[in-house]
């Protein structure tokens, strides 16, 4: 009967001739399988570091939106400098009563926390939308005095994400971040740059109605509900349209935004 002991069997391997094919071949694959289970843990291992060093950049680009925006650095000041962080439902534009920025990323892992959009109403390009959102509110007593909104959308070459900051109005554009991209360099990169994102400042999103009329031109704004076109990028100047308008639309932030319009958040 053949000896099953693993000790004989790995001594039985290594006495093997180096140029035996088994003894490659079993090297190969004992190679193999011990670096990917060394990549295996690590990945589980770096997965919350990773994850925590997101998080401290999403904060650090918010803390430096926020500081940009004129008088909002002395009212951070005033209030201790702390944004409240709220998950809310997008659906009915409430407060999640289930989801919390801790088990955000668990619930939106989860395909009946998403909703598919008809081609029609998908403005934004993205396919579906999950139906809750992490935002962050400044208050000044019971008034919200500034929201800031992640948005995200497609681009001409990829994603854009990107955080609108309204003023507490929620009509007026209080500033400008964009957080990730990957438009064409000197085109439509340019969407990161300060002086581009600056020009956002104090735009108007919607009319006396409440519809949605804010644009980027094809050229230089030509009224209080544009900002100025990118020379060269009229498609990610278009994408860029169509991602704000789909966040401030009803299937985005828009029964959010009529909420707190009424006093109701």
């Amino acid at each position: 009967m053949a000896d099953l002991n693993p000790i004989s069997a790995w001594r039985g391997l290594l006495a093997l001739p180096n140029e035996s094919r088994t003894k490659t071949v079993a090297m190969a694959f004992i190679v193999s399988a011990v670096c990917a289970v060394l990549v295996t843990g690590a990945t589980v291992i770096l997965r919350p570091i990773q994850a925590a060093n997101r998080a401290a950049e999403e904060q650090a680009r918010i803390e430096a939106l926020v500081a940009g925006i004129p008088g909002m650095a002395d009212l951070l000041q005033q209030t201790g400098g702390t944004l409240t962080t709220v998950v809310v439902n997008l659906k009915d534009g409430r407060a999640a009563t289930n989801v919390t920025p801790a088990t955000l990323a668990s619930a939106l892992a989860d395909a009946a926390n998403w909703t598919s959009l008809p081609a029609g109403e998908d403005l934004a390009g993205l396919g579906q939308r999950p139906d809750y959102a992490q935002i962050y509110l400044l208050r000044d007593g019971d008034t919200v005095s500034l929201a800031l909104l992640p948005i995200s959308g497609a681009g001409y070459n990829g994603r854009i994400d990107a955080i609108l900051a309204l003023k507490g109005d929620m009509r007026t554009i209080a500033g400008m971040a964009v957080t990730r991209q990957s438009e064409t360099p000197g085109l439509g990169g340019r969407i990161e740059e300060p002086a581009w994102l600056a020009s956002f400042a104090g735009t108007r999103t919607t009319d006396d109605t409440g519809t949605v009329r804010f644009s980027v031109a094809r050229g230089p704004a030509a009224n209080e509900y544009q900002v100025d076109g990118i020379t060269g990028a009229t498609r990610t100047s278009n994408a860029m349209t169509r991602i704000i308008r789909f966040w401030l639309g009803p299937e985005g932030y828009g029964p959010l935004i009529d909420a707190i319009r009424r006093g109701e958040f």
